[in-house]
C-alpha cells in the first residue's frame, strides 16, 4: 500500500486590526475617527445633549472639537435637520455653554 504524505498545515495567526469606527461632522462634513469628534444626542424629551460617553439613548449627532463646527451647527439649520428636532433657544444657549467648556479641556 503507498504511503500518503501528511500536509502539515501552518496557521500563522495574522493580527486582525478592528476597522476604525469613521463619523461625519455635521458641520464642516469632513469624515474623522468617531473618538475624535463630540456626540450630541436627542432625548427622548427632545432635548439636546452633549454626550461625552458617547453611550447616551437617542439619535445622535457628531460635531469636530473647533468652535467654528459648534458656531457653523448651532447658529444654522444642521443640526436641527440631522436630529430632526427643533432646537429652543435655552437649549441653544446650553449647548453653546458645554461647547465652550468641552473645548476649553481640548485645547
Amino acid at each position: 500500500m503507498k504511503q500518503r504524505r501528511k500536509r502539515i498545515i501552518t496557521r500563522t495567526r495574522s493580527v486582525s486590526t478592528r476597522p476604525i469606527a469613521q463619523r461625519t461632522c455635521v458641520a464642516c462634513r469632513q469624515i474623522k475617527p468617531k473618538r475624535e469628534l463630540v456626540r450630541l444626542v436627542r432625548t427622548s424629551g427632545g432635548v439636546i445633549e452633549t454626550d461625552t460617553t458617547g453611550k447616551k439613548e437617542g439619535r445622535g449627532a457628531y460635531l469636530c472639537p473647533s468652535w467654528e463646527c459648534w458656531e457653523k451647527a448651532l447658529k444654522g439649520k444642521q443640526l436641527e435637520y440631522t436630529l430632526r428636532v427643533n432646537i429652543t433657544q435655552e437649549n441653544r444657549e446650553q449647548l453653546f455653554k458645554d461647547g465652550k467648556a468641552i473645548l476649553k479641556g481640548v485645547d
